[in-house]
């Protein structure tokens, strides 16, 4: 089995998403102990924004050579969606930036959303092709969201995490949160504990993706 870890967090050591990643990753272990880890920093090594030149895998062939950029931009979106597709697991974490997720891990996703290699279209509409995968998404928030439909409305963190793997064909996505962390340090104690008490259920053989919503 393989497991991708992927931090997309910019405060480093500070980061609770960082730390709800490491603590999933352990736990999955503990219960998968021949998982083969595979790590990817999208703070440290962020995949450049998607351009034109990045655009090379969605246009159709046109027998034009392509440009330098166009063959590294290329090169790199291979790298990235084979890592990807190669991942029995996936643990993302992502904090939650101005009500969505971070442009570093969304230049990632944008790598992989590629048509014949994470979905594809047919004569019904897409269809993904990453199926069979478990997502871990580890989420930190400074404040509270999925308590009122109000907050629910507000992140477009969680709800665009579960769109985009469901649209690649994952239908076993997990999710750990850790909200109100910059609402005091008893309510960042609470939302740790909270969070801990997610990953042990969430980590393990035995967890039932229908149950998902524990993880509020």
């Amino acid at each position: 089995m393989k497991l991708l870890h992927v931090d997309s967090s910019i405060n480093g050591a500070n980061s609770v998403s960082r730390k709800l990643t490491k603590d999933i990753v352990s736990q999955w272990m503990a219960d998968h102990p021949n998982t083969q880890v595979e790590y990817l920093d999208l703070a440290a090594d962020t995949p450049s924004h998607f351009s034109q030149d990045a655009m090379g895998f969605r246009l159709p062939p046109s027998g034009a050579t392509p440009t330098e950029a166009q063959r590294q931009e290329n090169e790199l979106s291979e790298k990235l969606v084979s890592q990807f597709l190669a991942a029995d697991v996936i643990v993302v974490g992502s904090p939650l930036y101005n009500f969505s997720i971070p442009s570093q891990l969304k230049s990632w996703i944008d790598r992989l959303a590629q048509a014949g290699r994470t979905f594809t279209y047919t004569a019904n509409g897409p269809e993904g092709l990453a199926k069979g995968k478990t997502v871990i998404a580890a989420l930190s928030r400074g404040g509270i969201y999925s308590t009122s439909e109000a907050g629910r409305a507000m992140e477009h963190q969680e709800s665009y995490l579960k769109t985009i793997f469901g649209f690649f064909g994952i239908t076993d996505v997990r999710v750990v949160r850790a909200e109100g962390t910059d609402m005091g340090a008893e309510s960042r104690t609470n939302a740790l504990q909270t969070a801990d008490k997610c990953i042990k259920v969430l980590a393990t053989k035995s967890f039932d993706p229908s149950t998902a919503e524990m993880a509020a």
